[in-house]
């Protein structure tokens, strides 16, 4: 720690930092209330916003934040946060200041400002010792220099309180008071900070500030979270920190004011060694694993359930200093936009489905294990949790996210970070047409065909809930009988498929197991032409304008998802071209074009699978002679006249039949020769076969 004078400066560590303005607690002395300006290169705010103080406890970037007020060991302290790396550019300085209530700071006692790291090591002190008239006063900046951070004891007095001060750097004060908070734009949700910081020990102007023995923060005089900004109730009840401190192993018996439910353990070790944290059961146990790492100067958040038939016990096994801290889930960190950290963490999301973009870049060899897992329900994790990342060894992923509130759990041997994305909001007040809906839950919608008596491409992104297929939306007829259309298995959170096939005015559809849902009509000009060779992810709905040919199919990714391919008419018939049935081997289907002169190619597929399509030339079918062998879907021809073979069959899964169709001469599929191997006439012309397996024609 580093004391320093007024004038003097000393480098901070870019990262997020705890400042306390603080003084003696002697009855009737003056209160003095901490604020924080932040300022740009010409040393101006750039609106009312950025200031920082009790009454506009929250900067909007969230790097800023007003704590509250603590008092304990004699010592009364006005909490600031900081976080440094994430400071918007367009700020040079953040200022730290405070103004006096009810006297002038010459009759404040002990006056000081100390900054603190978020692990509670001091970084700098500034004891103030020439008050004397002062309403306000800056007690100190920080302000970046050489591509770091620098805090610089200022000491500057203002005789006009806060509003005198806030003028002099750009704040428009009417009246003579404090600007009041302004609505908009306001804090992310649940982006809650700790409730409660540690209270700061007595100072000396002529002496360090050393930390005491392990204290409980006691209840803040202020509310150090607004109520908009907490975590919901249901997350968990507030409560005071508890701290303990010590070296080696212990067990600590938690004996603070903490209530059944779920709370966050926060476990700091320092330096090299071993750090492990369990949780005891009644029998005196190992219960849960919390920690176990020898990563050095270690860091992290555990989520535990603390039961009401017994105290919260935690066994600890260090090789050097400790300290754990056990608080309320509104000291959790909020995804907001994106977040990044390092080891494990309890976090909270409380935006719109989202699709989440996850990165971890492992340990120091390149490996480690990674996790992450949400409930909506922190009170039952245990058994009610969603695992979203189940990995080891670094990682690029993206999975999907349901709407929050949420509580994350990440567990990580190393540096992470997640990005949520939302998705699309297709509302039709958004989406700007009727043919856009957007639904949570099951739910029935009825569409209105943009062009009737054409079809239309429906681009859909549903979130499932935990059913065994996902969701589901089906067409409905005038007599409400039901017919399948989508299905979370088959066709995957988001895609694209063929609505008003026949070309129907209007189709109503009924959304099931879903939680969160868009729906959003496009032209049929908007399917992309397939002319050759084709790559794509998910499913998708492509116009062909050529002659007959046959599509080939293949699967891109090392997933084992559906991947099928289907041909649709513009009188609406649908076939089934090709299914890679969940392997990677290339397979073969018609692609047949009915009197119209063009058709739809739709393929469906999960969001992640991969695929590449590729219609080619007819004669590329293998001819039938003697023998013949394949795998898979595929078409071949006859180029003789009718003949009588043996069919035969290696099934790979089960059931599955050996299909074959005879195809005319559009490709198109017209009868159905069998559905099982044996000796079989086959006619002159092309044939396809459907099946997983391997299938064989030998002449007899």
């Amino acid at each position: 720690m580093t004391q320093i004078i007024k004038g003097a400066n000393t480098p901070v560590p870019s990262e997020l930092l705890r400042v306390a303005v603080c003084r003696r607690n002697v009855a009737g002395a003056p209160a003095v209330d901490a604020s924080a300006l932040l300022l740009d290169a010409n040393g101006k705010v750039r609106g009312d916003a950025d200031l920082v103080f009790y009454n506009q406890p929250q900067h909007p970037s969230g790097t800023v934040r007003h704590l509250g007020t603590n008092e304990g060991n004699g010592q009364l302290a006005e909490w600031l946060e900081v976080d440094l790396p994430r400071v918007e550019l367009a700020v040079q300085r953040v200022l730290i200041a405070g103004s006096c209530d009810g006297g002038v700071f010459g009759s404040v006692p002990g006056l000081y400002a100390q900054v603190l790291t978020g692990a509670g090591a001091m970084v700098a002190l500034y004891a103030v010792d020439d008050a004397t008239t002062e309403t306000a006063f800056v007690l100190g900046e920080f302000y970046r220099r050489d591509g770091g951070w620098k805090f610089r004891a200022v000491g500057q007095g203002y005789a006009s309180g806060l509003a005198g001060l806030a003028t002099d750097f750009g704040i428009a004060v009417d009246g003579g008071e404090p600007p009041q908070a302004p609505p908009q734009p306001q804090p992310q949700p649940y982006d809650a900070p700790p409730a409660h910081a540690p209270v700061p020990q007595a100072a000396h102007p002529q002496a360090p500030v050393h930390t005491a023995a392990p204290v409980t923060a006691p209840a803040p005089v202020r509310d150090a979270v607004p109520v908009r900004d907490r975590v919901p109730h249901a997350f968990g009840p507030e409560f005071p920190a508890f701290v303990r401190r010590g070296h080696g192993n212990d067990v600590v018996t938690v004996d603070g004011p903490v209530p059944p439910g779920p709370v966050i353990v926060e476990g700091w070790h320092e330096g090299d060694g071993y750090f492990c944290v369990e949780t005891l059961d009644r029998r005196n146990r190992d219960d849960e694993l919390l920690f176990n790492t020898t990563l050095a100067t270690f860091r992290g958040r555990a989520l535990v359930q603390h039961r009401a038939d017994r105290p919260l016990r935690l066994k600890i096994e260090a090789d050097n200093d400790w300290t754990v801290m056990v608080q309320p889930l509104s000291v959790a960190r909020a995804i907001g936009q994106g977040i990044h950290g390092f080891g494990p963490e309890v976090l909270v999301y409380g935006g719109p489905v989202a699709d989440l973009d996850v990165t971890f870049d492992g340990d120091e060899d390149e490996g480690g294990y990674f996790g992450v897992s949400s409930s909506g329900r922190p009170e039952k994790f245990d058994d009610d949790y969603e695992l979203l990342v189940n990995e080891t060894g670094p990682l690029r992923q993206t999975v999907p996210l349901t709407e929050g509130p949420l509580v994350i759990k990440v567990e990580a041997d190393g540096p992470w970070s997640l990005t949520p994305r939302p998705l699309p909001d297709t509302h039709p007040a958004a989406a700007g047409g009727p043919g856009a809906r957007h639904g949570r839950g099951a739910g029935t919608v009825t569409l209105t065909n943009p062009n009737p008596g054409r079809p239309a491409v429906l681009e859909y992104a549903i979130q499932s809930d935990r059913s065994l297929f996902g969701y589901e939306v089906v067409m409905l007829d005038e007599y409400d009988d039901e017919e399948r259309f989508l299905r979370g298995a088959d066709h995957g959170p988001h895609g694209r498929t063929l609505l008003f096939r026949h070309g129907e005015p209007e189709v109503r559809l009924r959304v099931d197991n879903a939680v969160d849902w868009n729906l959003n009509l496009h032209p049929a000009t908007a399917a992309p032409a397939l002319t050759g060779p084709l790559t794509g992810t998910g499913s998708a709905v492509l116009r062909y304008d050529g002659p007959p040919a046959l599509l080939g199919l293949r699967r891109t990714t090392s997933d084992d998802d559906q991947l099928t391919t289907r041909t649709v008419q513009a009188t609406g018939k649908a076939v089934i071209s090709g299914d890679t049935r969940g392997r990677r081997r290339p397979v073969v289907g018609p692609l047949w074009v009915a009197d119209a002169g063009y058709c739809y190619v739709l393929v469906v597929a999960s969001a992640a699978t991969g695929w590449q399509i590729e219609p080619v030339s007819p004669d590329s079918a293998p001819v039938l002679g003697d023998a013949l062998s394949g795998h898979g879907y595929a078409v071949v021809r006859n180029t003789g006249p009718e003949v009588e073979m043996m069919l035969t069959h290696e099934s790979r899964e089960n059931p599955d039949l050996t299909v074959v169709w005879a195809l005319d001469e559009r490709l198109e599929p017209v009868r159905r020769i069998t559905t099982g191997p044996g000796l079989h006439t086959f006619p002159r012309g092309f044939l396809q076969i459907r099946t997983g397996g391997r299938w064989g024609f030998e002449l007899r």
